[in-house]
């Protein structure tokens, strides 16, 4: 089972309506720092710390004791995330990218995720269903932690479902975060809520909030700044289904608990294998910022460590600096092996980490 003082936290819960500090976090980051800044720092080593194989779910995910696996795995991830590492904010964003492609398929939408990358740069202010389950992820991963009642509102709007239902299910989840389960028994318990208060909308968009709100009360619950989207991601493992390709698990059915218990067991080891790769280019890329020869080098160095994709022309605007000192710019650190481009294609190229 998982100790619902996990992360050793011995203050109660701070008040659910506002933000809620991590402790062991730096709290005081009042400006971004610059690459320039950064390379005189040591770079966290927790990055590369593996997830041993009996933290994973091994076999049929969520058999056993899934809070256990559920429980090591996010004790690991919860670790990395305290250090403070410099890719944290590109990990969210490409999970939140991860959340909302697994989305699109609940929902039947045919955008995979270089569709909704790309759909980050369109133009336009209606982009449809796709690119408003792209805004909703990334809204959980941009945002300070809270329950605030404004904001589920909105992510319902999101979804279409009716936001007249919002106080009372911010009520709800808010006895979910008071009670006395551990934190992925308190997720799961506030996923329930906000799939059953929602009995004649559509289920799949009604599973999609059960899902966003799973992460933002885990990230509560573990007192993290920021949410982390965790189980969108793996929901639809085949792994968590016990004939290997039935139907999943829905919040409203009595097996939910155990397989969102696997759910988080495979999305928290498959976010610190991210976390990984994501910190070895983050190495590399603080270290040959020096080498940037364009003067405003660090600015985009610090929007590729906080965004899973820039594009050439973002990077012009934000340096600033003309496009063509951008893209010069992006196929020097493709070079030095400090970014990847992520689209393969020879025009409207996308580079992260």
């Amino acid at each position: 089972m998982i100790r619902a003082d996990l992360t050793l936290v011995s203050d109660p819960i701070a008040d659910l309506g506002e933000a809620v500090p991590a402790p062991g976090l730096r709290h005081a980051r009042p400006a971004q720092k610059s690459a320039d800044a950064l390379i005189r720092q040591p770079f966290p080593s927790l990055a590369a710390v593996p997830v041993p194989a009996w933290a994973r779910a091994s076999g049929k995910a969520g058999e056993g004791e899934p809070l256990f696996a559920a429980g090591a795995s996010l004790a690991l991830l919860d670790a990395f995330l305290r250090a403070d590492p410099r890719c944290a904010a590109a990990l969210r964003s490409r999970l939140a990218l991860q959340s909302a492609a697994a989305s699109a398929k609940i929902v039947r939408v045919n955008a995979d995720e270089g569709a909704l990358r790309d759909l980050r740069f369109a133009a336009g202010d209606a982009l449809g269903p796709a690119a408003n389950l792209s805004s909703l992820w990334r809204d959980l991963a941009g945002r300070p932690t809270s329950l605030d009642p404004g904001r589920i509102r909105d992510a319902a709007a999101a979804l279409d479902l009716p936001a007249s239902n919002a106080n009372a299910l911010v009520e709800s989840l808010r006895e979910c975060v008071r009670g006395g389960e551990d934190p992925v028994s308190a997720a799961a318990k506030a996923a329930v809520s906000a799939f059953s208060i929602f009995p004649d909308a559509p289920a799949a968009e009604a599973e999609i909030l059960a899902l966003w709100l799973f992460d933002l009360v885990l990230a509560i619950r573990l007192r993290w700044p920021r949410p982390v989207p965790l189980i969108a991601a793996k929901i639809l493992d085949p792994a968590l289904r016990s004939d290997r390709g039935g139907r999943r698990t829905r919040p409203n059915e009595p097996a939910w608990s155990k397989t969102a218990a696997g759910a988080i067991t495979l999305a928290a080891a498959a976010a610190l294998d991210l976390a990984a790769g994501l910190s070895r280019r983050a190495e590399v890329l603080i270290a040959v910022a020096p080498k940037l020869r364009a003067k405003r080098g660090s600015k985009v160095v610090d929007l590729l460590l906080a965004e899973d994709c820039v594009s050439p022309a973002q990077a012009a605007r934000q340096a600033p600096m003309t496009d063509r000192a951008a893209r010069r710019l992006f196929d020097r650190l493709v070079t030095l092996g400090a970014v990847r481009e992520l689209t393969g294609r020879p025009a409207f190229r996308l580079y992260g980490l």
